[in-house]
Order: structure tokens, then sequence, then C-alpha cells
């Protein structure tokens, strides 16, 4: 990407701005949401427009104003070109998704592991969908497999577009959707002893839930998927750096780490990352 959008914006920029622009920009439907360096911030419509002209049937171009951060993960958008409009349809291996990017957090940077999940899924799991947002994972994973997926959010936009998303995909049967805390929602009994797999992919608060995520897995055991920040010099160092942040976390438990990977650079030496664990009780 990071090629394309210099190629994009050759002749429009100098070529010493040119090395300024950022590696790369989320399309979402037919959003453009792109990070533009404080020094080409004067530049901001032009490279706007550039890129709504160039991309066929995308509608809008915002710059992200600020990191994504609050309780709901969201981000601050300015319109740079194009429509002002929040709302799209983002397609991801053969799902179908509604999304609100300025009221529900949405990373289409996640494709790839979510797929990975949902290719360890078992048909007849019960499976618990932490901080699921619009639903994306879960869609994915019971489009997949014959599964039982409970989506868990507190942001009662993602949770109403997660219903519909559940519609627009025709899993009603199979994803119920919670409008919650997760710690509050897990800690009644119907979830207790009940669960095969849990996914927490919210790296800033997934250690708040261990315990009450492995209170509800079968007395059997269970899986979790637990994604971490990791700061670290090198690449090289960030797996090892994460599993020593695991075995720290979850030293009261009997678990096994199956695997652990780089999900995506977030920023310059922080790593967002995730970790497969069997937890036997």
């Amino acid at each position: 990407m990071s090629k394309f959008l210099k190629k994009l914006l050759k002749g429009v920029l100098a070529e010493e701005d040119l090395e300024k622009v950022y590696s790369s920009f989320d399309m979402i439907g037919d959003i453009a949401i792109i990070k533009i360096p404080d020094s080409l911030l004067t530049k901001k419509n032009i490279i706007g427009e550039v890129i709504l002209e160039s991309i066929k049937n995308l509608k809008t171009v915002f710059l992200q104003r600020s990191s994504v951060s609050g309780e709901y993960r969201l981000r601050g958008l300015e319109v740079i070109a194009g429509n002002e409009k929040y709302v799209t349809y983002y397609r991801e291996y053969g799902c179908k998704f509604l999304v609100n990017v300025a009221t529900t957090y949405f990373s289409p940077r996640l494709s790839t592991e979510r797929l990975r999940i949902s290719n360890l899924v078992s048909p007849g799991e019960i499976v618990v969908n932490m901080f699921a947002g619009v639903g994306t994972f879960s869609v994915i994973m019971a489009k997949k497999h014959q599964i039982k997926v409970y989506n868990i959010d507190s942001n009662l936009d993602a949770y109403i577009l997660s219903i519909m998303n559940s519609r627009i995909n025709r899993l009603t049967d199979r994803i119920f959707s919670i409008h919650g805390d997760s710690q509050y929602v897990l800690s009644s009994n119907s979830f207790k002893n009940r669960i095969d797999r849990v996914l927490l992919p919210l790296p800033e608060r997934a250690h708040e839930f261990v315990d009450v995520s492995i209170n509800c897995l079968r007395p059997t055991g269970g899986r979790l998927h637990f994604f971490s920040h990791i700061k670290s010099d090198t690449k090289a160092g960030v797996v090892p750096t994460s599993e020593a942040h695991i075995h720290n976390l979850f030293s009261k438990y009997d678990f096994e780490i199956e695997h652990t990977q780089i999900v995506r650079d977030v920023a310059p030496r922080l790593y967002q990352t995730v970790t497969d664990l069997f937890i036997s009780k």
C-alpha cells in the first residue's frame, strides 16, 4: 500500500513530501481512512482528492485526527474528500458487514487473524467473543462452522450492528448478541463451565478478564485467544516477550501455550500479538 499511495501522489507532492507519507491507509467498504503527518496537513485536501479520484467506488476519505482511544476504542475523523458518511458495507471472506467507522471500533487489518481463528474452531463448540464490536470474528466463525457464539460488547452501537450483521449473514440461529460489560455478563451462572473457547481481542484490557474467562470454560478445559500489546526493540523479541507476559498473567492456572504470533505493528516498537492457550481445569 505504501508504494501504491506514493505512486498516486507522485507529481502532486514534492519528493521530500512523498518521503513523509505514512505507509498505509485503511479501506473499509467505500470509505478510506488515512493518517497524514503534521508537516503535510496543509495539503490534506489535495491528498484526499487524489485518493478519491484514483480508487473506484470510493465515496469518502477521512483523515484520522487521533489514535484509537477510550472505552470503545474510537478514533477522531475529519472528512477531507467526498461525502460526509460514516456507515458503509464491508465484505470479508464471503461475509458482509455493516460498519459505522465513527461510533464503533473496526479494523480491516485483523482479517487474516479472523480467518486463522475461524479455522481452529470445531463444529459444535460454544464460543464467547468478548469485546465483539460489530461481530466480525463471530460471523466469520459461524459462517464456517455449525457453532453457537455469544457476542458481548458494552458499546450500544456495536451491539445493534452485531445483531444486524447476524441477520445480514443469516446467522441468527448461531450468534447471540449481548449488550453489557463482559465482566458482569460472564459472572452469571448461565456461562459458568459451559464454554469451549473465549476470544479476548482487546489488548489494552484483556488482562482484566482472565479470571472470568477461565471460570466460563468447561470442567474439561478450553481455549483462550488472548491479545496483547508488546513493546520490543526488535521483532525477534516480540514473541518471547509476549509469552513471558502470558506466563506471568496465568501463573496460578494450569495452561499450555499452543501458539503465539504477531498480529500487526501498532506503532514503532509496539506490536499486537495473539496467544492461543489451552486451559486445564
